[in-house]
């Protein structure tokens, strides 16, 4: 039996350990590092450095690393041991201030933009007090930020860092305004909900397609899928238990809150909630939480499937980042409270996020634009690539009093009365759930449902922080010169409210009305990746990042070709990989079954003349004229894949692959799926959907 208490945050460097191990003014002067963003002088970080390093070879830590989130979609590390050589050819353990605070690795691989060339090496990791180092395979894990020799960000910490200051700025501007003077900081918490496949390592191993893509490129649809929706929330099989029991635990040693785990919609599919935790932290525990489930589904005998649509067909998979703020002395600014419609400052903050969504839609679209969230945004277990914002019955109602002049009475919670006499009545919430709205409400917080389940989250926030500091800028802009202050907010709360309901939408975002009604009202309707990232440099886009100091016009521009060049580099793998299978092993199958027929004919019609063939040379026609359109698809897809050869544009070649090369796939694929329905399971030569979705028993 687990001790919870006893485990959680054990291979963490967290605030007891640090009180505890720490002099007292090392201690206070590291939380003033932490609180106020003062820098740590020198001669204390040794004494914080040695003190680390005490601990973490206690308990087991050999080595060290920066860690850190570079622009590849995953986290990166480079190990180095505590030894230091001593006379006589003995060694001690040493770790100095200037290793905790600051690295060099070498930058000249990771992907920059044009940031700097390839001969041009040199880069620094610099230490993120704000986020606790952690033990993991016996290595102190430190996490830093990550930049170029010339101070621009290679990483996706740093504008991150940059977008939570922004926020937590003008937010206490407005908060001033309000008569607040006990908030010194604004922080933006998250809780990302992560989606996951898991399928057993033998059929895995089996799928080149899962192995180098993340998700099958052939596959017809099994008899069974999740048609009678009784995998969700349903009975978890024992094998996935322990999974589950042993990610808890791994989990729990980091420090990382994870609280809700059950089966998704889909066959194979499950969730992981873990409880809000400031955005930096949450993100970097989500990186972590990713790892982890590949590293102990491994262990017991499974592959995890962290891509966005692994199964055609099949419900894929996404991540609800669940964003609020809230002031460092606990008030959540998004807490409608008793009667939202007489809390200003909630409303303020409330329009202003409206207004941000509005305003910046094609940049939060874009903040979740990858080859593989195309196939899932706007399938019917996805919120639509169009952006709306829904706040629920009773807030429409307030805002709509608000911008027609009328007296509102806020409703008292309802208690909902649910037929037994034995059960209580439930108080009914403000809001329903509205799961095909992309960016909800749901209480005290906003849930951007869009995120891709590969993703960072460091994206998606980067872009909420930011648009919602430059709109609290704005806000406070008017405010700060009003004669009244009162009279102004009114005013300001009803003509935000009347310029931006066109972003509020409570229906169902699943509907072709909904797409008809948008174009009406304006929306983008940015359907795959080229689109989106083209927003990234839009003027208005640029302006707001520059601004709030969260990138530079570089920074920029170097970002938007890493996306383009990663999202054509994805299809083109995908692409090859297709290519690959087909030739080698799927028309290979159907030569092996078109023989088999003939051989059957011919036999049948040696045997005796009165024998009828008919149903076999009809499966021979069938098949002979499969084999013959599998040969000219993939024939016309080579020919395709060879053109890329003579561009260069990664904007032009992001769009080939999108218009051009996704289409010569699935034409490739729709005859493979079709051959896959009619060639014996002793021949075909991959698992199919039925034995690889229920693999796990």
């Amino acid at each position: 039996m687990k001790n919870v208490p006893e485990i959680f945050g054990s291979k963490v460097f967290n605030d007891e350990v640090m009180r505890e191990r720490l002099p007292k003014d090392v201690y206070r002067a590291l939380h003033k590092t932490i609180d106020e963003g003062e820098h740590l002088q020198m001669d204390l970080a040794n004494v914080l450095a040695e003190a680390m390093k005490n601990w973490a070879t206690e308990n087991g830590a050999t080595h060290f690393t920066h860690w850190f989130q570079p622009m590849t979609g995953v986290t990166a590390e480079k190990h180095d041991s505590f030894i230091s050589p001593e006379p006589g050819g003995k060694v001690m353990m040493e770790f100095s201030g200037k290793e905790l605070v600051k690295g060099e690795p070498d930058a000249s691989s990771f992907p920059s933009g044009g940031l700097r060339a390839t001969f041009e090496a040199r880069g620094y990791t610099a230490w993120d007090p704000t986020s606790y180092a952690f033990i993991k395979d016996e290595c102190l894990f430190i996490p830093t930020a990550f930049c170029s020799y010339s101070g621009e960000a290679l990483d996706k910490k740093t504008p991150l860092l940059r977008s939570m200051q922004a926020l937590s700025e003008q937010a206490i501007r407005v908060l001033r305004l309000f008569g607040n003077k006990d908030a010194k900081r604004v922080i933006t918490t998250v809780g990302p909900e992560q989606e996951y496949f898991l399928v057993d390592m033998e059929v895995y191993k089996k799928r080149p397609d899962l192995i180098y893509t993340g998700r099958t490129l052939f596959g017809s649809r099994p008899p069974r899928g999740q048609e009678l929706d009784d995998h969700y929330f349903g009975r978890i099989k024992p094998r996935v238990k322990e999974f589950m029991a042993d990610l808890d635990e791994e989990l729990w040693k980091l420090g990382i809150y994870a609280k809700t785990e059950h089966n998704e919609v889909a066959p194979a599919q499950h969730e992981l909630a873990p409880v809000f935790s400031t955005t930096n932290i949450a993100t970097d525990h989500n990186q972590l939480t990713m790892e982890l489930l590949k590293t102990v589904a491994n262990r017991h005998g499974m592959a995890c499937l962290l891509h966005e649509k692994p199964f055609a067909g099949v419900n894929g998979s996404g991540k609800h980042n669940n964003w609020s703020i809230s002031t460092d002395t606990g008030v959540n600014l998004l807490e409608p409270g008793a009667t939202p419609s007489q809390n200003a400052q909630f409303l303020l903050f409330l329009v202003a996020v409206i207004k941000a969504v509005d305003e910046y839609q094609g940049l939060l679209r874009m903040s979740v634009a990858s080859a593989g969230n195309d196939h899932r945004l706007g399938a019917n277990e996805a919120p639509p690539a169009i952006m709306s914002v829904f706040i629920g019955e009773e807030l429409e109602d307030v805002l709509k009093s608000i911008e027609e002049g009328t007296d509102y009475h806020d409703k008292e919670k309802k208690l909902m009365s649910i037929g037994a006499t034995v059960l209580p009545h439930i108080p009914k919430d403000k809001t329903d759930r509205n799961r095909t709205s992309p960016f909800a409400f749901t209480g005290n917080k906003f849930e951007f449902r869009s995120v891709g389940s590969e993703d960072s989250i460091a994206g998606c926030n980067i872009v909420l922080n930011t648009i919602v500091a430059e709109v609290l800028s704005e806000y406070a802009d008017i405010l700060e010169k009003a004669d009244n202050f009162d009279d102004a907010l009114s005013k300001l709360i009803k003509d935000e409210v009347t310029a931006h309901k066109r972003i509020l939408f409570n229906g169902n975002g699943y509907g072709e009305e909904w797409v008809e009604e948008a174009a009406r009202r304006g929306l983008l309707n940015l359907r795959s990746t080229p689109e989106a990232l083209a927003q990234f440099t839009e003027k208005k886009n640029m302006e707001v990042f520059i601004k709030n100091g969260v990138y530079t016009e570089t920074e920029i521009l170097a970002r938007q070709e890493i996306l383009y060049e990663n999202y054509y580099k994805t299809i083109n793998i995908e692409a090859q990989t297709l290519s690959m299978m087909a030739r080698r092993n799927i028309m290979g199958a159907a030569l092996q079954f078109e023989k088999r027929l003939a051989d059957t004919v011919i036999a049948k019609k040696s045997a005796s003349s009165s024998v009828s063939t008919e149903t076999e040379e009809k499966q021979l026609e069938r098949m002979s004229n499969l084999v013959s359109e599998l040969s000219k698809r993939l024939e016309k897809l080579s020919s395709d894949m060879a053109k890329e050869d003579d561009m260069d544009d990664v904007v032009e070649l992001a769009k080939y692959h999108r218009e051009t090369i996704e289409a010569s796939m699935h034409s490739v694929r729709e005859v493979v799926d079709e051959m896959e329905t009619i060639v014996p399971l002793d021949i075909w030569p991959y698992p199919t959907y039925g034995q690889i979705l229920y693999s796990v028993r």
